[in-house]
């Protein structure tokens, strides 16, 4: 099976922790630390690793927390390429209150990147992508960035004949859809952000998906609705996935484990209404981990088997 390309350009350390309770003015006496390698497109790579595939993740590093983050992703055994950077890599922060009811995330700024270092990571991803599968354009742009950088990753992968899945928001993704892709991953607002109509309803979410799809934006749209599970729109077919209930412990990377779990399925063959029965079994597993762990593969499996897809009749 072809390999899958993941690129991040604004990955971070994640740190995860708890306290008792927030409370300001106090010290606040946190609990064990867990550090894993973090961004949209590196946490993608792990659950593509984690579920049986095959990897390769494009990303910046630099300085202290860069060294930090080769160390941290060596041990997860990831196939990898790096673009050394002259500034640090960011640091995030997860600190769970209590048994865990509430969850506070803390998002660091990333490194500015001069044009030629984010050049240097289009350059990476054309070397490492010669016949891959797909290549997945996860997570927030850098400082530095033009807006249109996701855009010039899809006209890549068609240079290169590889599918291309973008999972971002705002400029970076309308652009990206511009050109065109071959998956995109938005949630309703996104959806809302993109088709300029209030999809507040099914009826109406399901209609602006099947608009952008007509359009060329992308071959399969896949909303993301949190609770309420995922719509998938194909030029032929919209679907609905309801995830089975579990108990949440951590929302941290759902969404990426997702894309993982649909990415993988599609590359393996899978019909588009099972690739999503992946990624919502792979995104429900990720919320039973602790803290900034992903989903684990036993409870992907044994989720899979829960999902239910319908299919949504179309006017």
């Amino acid at each position: 099976m072809p390999h899958i390309v993941t690129l991040t350009l604004n990955p971070a350390i994640d740190v995860a922790t708890s306290v008792p309770e927030v409370t300001p003015e106090h010290k606040l006496r946190c609990g064990p630390v867990r550090r894993d390698p973090g961004g949209g497109g590196i946490n993608v790579a792990r659950v593509v690793r984690e579920l049986g595939g095959e990897s390769i993740a494009v990303y910046t590093r630099g300085g202290a927390t860069g060294s930090m983050l080769e160390e941290l992703l060596e041990e997860k055994g990831l196939l990898r390429r790096s673009i050394p950077l002259r500034d640090s890599t960011r640091e995030s922060f997860t600190v769970a209150e209590g048994a865990g009811a509430r969850e506070y995330r803390f998002i660091l700024p990333g490194p500015t990147l001069s044009e030629r270092e984010w050049q240097r990571c289009l350059d990476a991803l054309e070397d490492v992508a010669v016949g891959a599968a797909f290549i997945v354009a996860s997570g927030s742009l850098a400082p530095g960035v033009p807006e249109d950088f996701y855009a010039r990753v899809a006209r890549l992968g068609k240079g290169l004949g590889v599918r291309v899945v973008v999972d971002t928001s705002g400029a970076p993704l309308r652009a990206a859809l511009e050109e065109g892709v071959f998956l995109a991953k938005p949630n309703r607002r996104e959806l809302r952000d993109l088709s300029g109509v209030a999809a507040e309803d099914l009826d109406t979410q399901a209609a602006a998906a099947r608009e952008l799809v007509a359009r060329g934006r992308a071959e399969l749209l896949a909303v993301s609705m949190g609770s309420d599970g995922a719509l998938l729109t194909t030029r032929e077919a919209q679907f609905r996935a309801a995830p089975p209930p579990v108990e949440t412990h951590s929302s941290v990377g759902a969404g990426d484990s997702f894309v993982a779990g649909m990415t993988l399925a599609l590359a393996r063959g899978n019909p588009p209404e099972e690739a999503l029965r992946w990624g919502i079994a792979s995104g429900t597993a990720a919320l039973l981990t602790q803290g900034t762990d992903l989903c684990h593969r036993a409870d992907v499996e044994h989720l899979y088997t829960q999902v239910a897809v319908t299919k949504v009749p179309r006017p």
